[in-house]
């Protein structure tokens, strides 16, 4: 599973440099062409933010990472209780 979401990644980046450049430097394109192009960068920036966050939690849960600083539920909890206190 975790190399179809890094081959998910590979590809919605490369969409989103593909389709980004074409947006920002089409100079002889129609407006909806733009739009598409446009539309389909902003498509693969997601989903490539999403891919790519994915892969850091599949990278910390197997190890191969450190975890990220989190609180638990009771710590969290905790210091929202004593909010606003001084």
């Amino acid at each position: 599973m975790s190399k179809l979401i890094a081959l998910l990644n590979v590809i919605a980046w490369s969409g989103f440099w593909a389709f980004g450049y074409l947006a920002l430097s089409g100079e002889g394109y129609s407006s909806a062409q733009l739009t598409i192009a446009t539309l389909l960068a902003a498509a693969g920036l997601f989903a490539g933010i999403f891919a790519y966050l994915r892969l850091v939690r599949i990278a910390e849960r197997r190890g191969y990472a450190r975890p990220s600083n989190r609180m638990t539920r009771e710590a969290r909890d905790a210091a929202q209780s004593n909010w606003g206190e001084v």
